[in-house]
């Protein structure tokens, strides 16, 4: 349950830069690349780009590229780090997705002009791994925010590095927020970095890579939640917008809700831009899957928020590649998790009477 030791305390020193600095320096650079590369893919993109999974999920060329990308760059700085990633290389392996594989390559091309098709399939294989709470991985979305991605929206690519089932280290590239959420023609393109102890940065996707060492970045002083700014799934799917919205009367929030895809949302707490996510269960047995929170969930709490369940447990990523121990996620600035909990809890509560 729910306690204030689960507080962040940002910008502590430690020992963090110099025991990941190299894992730190690795994911920085691969997931600028990344960035880079998908924005490339988008900006030429068409139907055929496309395909469906078997979840109904859209897939895009800019899904396998960029697990492709930094799977690579992973495997070739730390061939002893598993890999917990999304894609699965099967949709790839068919004859009749050779057309496919071979615009892949032609993206890919770009950033790694010397990869073969078989270490491209090869890279985005690896990251078949089942997770678990000993030793070390790494785990990655290639686009959290596909359909965001196909829309012209918002989406991140999202690496985190987890040691014995607790995420240390975060890397979170948004090629589409605005530099500064107030003023949207402030420029385009965030690349944000936590490492656990260490706080919490932001710093520019700007031209051919990322631009500064960071800005360290924390979350907004409102401390009453009828002053909060919501931020909630854009996909209905994804989340409940109506039972967001009966929360948000309950505790007595005006502002209309920010809703954008992806782990952009934790982005967007982890800055100030909003004091409240939700992310409610749409369905009794799904499972959220450690790739689509590790990277925004460390950010939040590096930034000085505070990250739970709907019941106010904290997210287990040691149990595999979902996070099967947990239900929901809740994401505020820190100073009103409790009545948030409360809140959603009374809600469900009076939606099971009904």
């Amino acid at each position: 349950m729910y306690n204030d030791r689960h507080r962040g305390r940002p910008g502590q020193a430690g020992r963090g830069t110099m025991r990941l600095g190299e894992e730190l320096r690795c994911a920085i650079a691969s997931v600028s690349s990344a960035c880079r590369l998908c924005e490339a893919v988008r900006a030429e993109m068409d139907p055929a780009s496309m395909l469906i999974k078997g979840d109904l999920s859209p897939v895009t060329v800019a899904d396998f590229c960029a697990q492709a990308l930094i799977s690579h760059a992973l495997g070739t700085a730390f061939p002893g780090d598993p890999l917990v990633a999304e894609e699965d290389a099967d949709d790839l392996r068919s004859a009749d997705r050779a057309p496919l594989r071979a615009t892949i390559m032609r993206h890919v091309h770009r950033a790694l002009p010397g990869l073969t098709e078989v270490e491209m399939v090869g890279a985005i294989a690896a990251g078949m791994y089942e997770g678990g709470a000993t030793g070390r991985f790494w785990t990655l979305d290639p686009i959290d925010g596909t359909k965001g991605f196909l829309r012209g929206g918002q989406f991140a690519i999202a690496l985190a590095l987890i040691e014995r089932g607790r995420v240390v280290l975060g890397v979170l590239g948004c090629p589409s927020l605005p530099h500064n959420a107030s003023d949207p023609a402030s420029g385009r393109g965030c690349l944000f970095v936590a490492v656990r102890g260490l706080g919490a940065t932001m710093q520019y996707l700007d031209g051919e890579f990322h631009r500064g060492e960071g800005q360290p970045i924390h979350v907004d002083s409102v401390s009453d939640p009828m002053e909060a700014k919501f931020c909630e799934s854009f996909e209905a799917a994804h989340s409940s917008h109506s039972d967001a919205a009966q929360i948000a009367e309950l505790l007595g929030v005006t502002t209309p809700p920010v809703r954008m895809d992806s782990q952009c949302k934790y982005a967007a707490i982890a800055r100030g831009d909003a004091s409240i996510y939700l992310r409610l269960p749409t369905k009794t047995d799904y499972q959220e899957k450690i790739w689509d929170h590790a990277a925004g969930a460390l950010l939040v709490e590096e930034a000085g928020g505070l990250v739970t369940d709907v019941s106010g447990n904290v997210l287990d990523f040691s149990k595999g590649r979902t996070l099967v121990a947990n239900s929901g996620v809740v994401a505020t600035n820190g100073r009103f998790q409790k009545a948030v909990l409360e809140t959603v809890s009374r809600h469900m509560a009076m939606q099971k009477r009904s």
